[in-house]
């Protein structure tokens, strides 16, 4: 660890908050190899809700993997649980690597709001910040997969939880350990402010947090497609990560495998292109609430021709059993009391059923020109409304993702592959990643990114303990030293890691209440650093004993870790 570069880079994969990854891209990956190398995961394929795997095809081994993760996790993104920093702080630390302009037009807490979408939700007043100083921003760290499994001893929560990077990284590895998806087949995409996976089998899969979105949930107009689409609709996408190597829309140089690139790309965009049927302009009338008074529903009562406001029969819909698809809008249609319709065609609307058989009878290519253009011959109104209906339409049907421009990079490929298979051995694809450790950065930060303290440098670990752990402090900042050392001392003596070696720093400790001794005696050091950040601080490990040592104070703690005996001056 030659320069002050390697040093801020391998303590961020210690930390990983957003704003590192988006500095350092490759620290992506790295975590999800350090979950493919904790033991947590591989134990899910000996669950009895994993019985009979082998004989599944692969999207129902997603679908049962997706309902796993949606049973064991929660969506987490509160501003508690990793404290807050600053944007001065964060532009200082990175001020020789990082241009403070350019992350202002790439970065959503840091002035980018992409499209009109993100001034419309306010996005301070959206996550919380509001009641902040406006420099104030979250650190928002990825969680490995142990610390998303210790939330359940966080109080107010009763099972794991994480955030989006954390779930996507997450459900990168369960797809390789668990449903067996080769890596080359995995996308990691980050956005300003979202991280989603596409997953190249049969049309496409999109991983959204804990759900999975199919290429027909994507326009099935449903409150879980709209989140799903929500960051490919409105922002561009800053990372894609892959086992080749990533791709980020700011660096020049890209080391991703070009033909990996180009086939994600290509098979992302056909994801997101449909040909507009009947059935997706009833999906995107529910979808879309707010154009909804664009369209009017033409409905046969008593021999006669009625009309009724779009909005109505989709209000209707909402507390029905049935939908207004083509099996079930007759019995939706039943329900709607006589009086809400009208014995005239409402003005200035579209109607549906109009739009419906035109579509069914004339194929509508939505990047066809002249065929748009007959369209919205057919169905021109008077009604600006009704203008932009049809122009959202055509982008439901088609979302061109706005991706790094491969014509603008430069693709390097200076590093050995990554070449893990489903079919190895959890022990045997850590020999791998640490055979190529020297020569593969992303290997080598996997293995800050697992905390393994018997395999990586003290340095970055500590660096990241001392630097950016801010709920513990806040939380005793106020006590005397005695007081805050009884208070660690009486928190389990259970590490969230549990092998030997593994650490957790030291807001996992305090937010779940436990830790081995070597834990405690680095987060007590974090607490004797801030009180006097001048002062000399040592922990020495001797055997079962670790021992934090300053001017103002020294306490020892019992540590099972198995670390060698060693002196860290910190």
């Amino acid at each position: 660890m030659e320069s002050s570069l390697d040093l801020e880079k391998t303590s961020c994969a210690v930390t990983l908050s957003d704003m590192e990854l988006f500095i350092f891209p490759e620290l992506l990956y790295s975590l999800v190899l350090a979950n493919i190398m904790s033991p947590c995961i591989w134990r899910w394929r000996n669950d009895p809700w994993f019985k009979g795997f082998e004989t599944m095809r692969p999207m129902k081994k997603l679908q049962r993997l997706k309902q796993y993760i949606m049973n064991t996790y929660v969506f987490n993104l509160d501003l508690d649980t990793w404290g807050l920093t600053t944007k001065q702080r964060e532009t200082a630390r990175f001020r020789d690597y990082f241009d403070t302009e350019t992350l202002k037009q790439s970065n959503a807490l840091f002035g980018y709001e992409g499209d009109k979408y993100y001034f419309d939700i306010d996005i301070r007043r959206h996550f919380g910040l509001d009641k902040y100083d406006g420099d104030v921003i979250p650190y928002w760290k990825t969680e490995t997969v142990e610390a998303m499994n210790a939330f359940v001893h966080r109080p107010g929560y009763s099972s794991a939880a994480g955030e989006c990077v954390s779930l996507a990284t997450l459900y990168a590895a369960a797809l390789f350990i668990v449903a067996g998806i080769p890596l080359e087949d995995i996308f990691l995409m980050a956005t300003p402010l979202h991280s989603q996976n596409f997953v190249c089998i049969e049309d496409g899969i999109l991983t959204n947090n804990r759900r999975i979105v199919t290429k027909a949930m994507w326009v099935n107009g449903t409150e879980i497609s709209a989140k799903a689409r929500r960051a490919l609709e409105n922002e561009r996408v800053t990372i894609v990560s892959h086992n080749s190597g990533h791709i980020h829309t700011v660096y020049s140089q890209a080391c991703i495998r070009k033909d990996a690139y180009t086939r994600f790309t290509a098979a992302l965009t056909a994801y997101l292109q449909n040909d507009l049927t009947p059935m997706i302009v009833c999906n995107f009338i529910r979808h879309r609430r707010d154009l909804q008074k664009c369209f009017q529903i033409r409905w046969h009562l008593h021999g006669r021709n009625a009309f009724i406001e779009s909005e109505r029969v989709f209000s209707y819909e909402m507390h029905s059993p049935f939908s207004f698809t083509a099996h079930t809008r007759a019995k939706l249609m039943e329900e709607i009391d006589e009086e809400s319709f009208h014995a005239s065609p409402l003005p200035s609307r579209i109607v549906l059923n109009d739009l419906e058989e035109y579509i069914k009878n004339n194929h509508v290519c939505v990047n066809d020109v002249d065929s748009i253009r007959k369209l919205r011959n057919q169905f021109s109104s008077d009604c600006l409304s009704a203008d932009i209906a049809l122009e959202n339409l055509l982008k439901f049907c088609s979302v061109e993702p706005r991706l790094p421009v491969a014509t603008d990079k430069i693709f390097v490929q200076e590093e050995p592959p990554i070449q893990i298979t489903p079919s190895m051995e959890r022990e045997d694809i850590i020999r791998h990643l640490e055979a190529l450790r020297g020569n593969n950065t992303t290997a080598d930060l996997a293995f800050y990114a697992y905390r393994d303290l018997g395999r990586t440098d003290y340095r970055p670990f500590m660096k990241a303990a001392l630097e950016r752990n801010p709920v513990s402090l806040a939380a005793m900042e106020e006590q005397p030293l005695p007081a805050a050392e009884k208070t660690i001392r009486e928190f389990t003596d259970v590490s969230i890691y549990e092998e030997a070696g593994r650490l957790a720093q030291p807001d996992e400790v305090w937010n779940y209440k436990r830790g081995d001794g070597l834990e405690k005696a680095i987060l007590f050091a974090n607490v004797l650093h801030f009180k006097n950040p001048e002062g000399p601080i040592t922990i020495t490990i001797k055997g079962s004993t670790a021992t934090v040592s300053s001017p103002a104070q020294a306490a020892s703690f019992t540590t099972a870790k198995g670390l060698p005996d060693q002196r860290w001056d910190l």
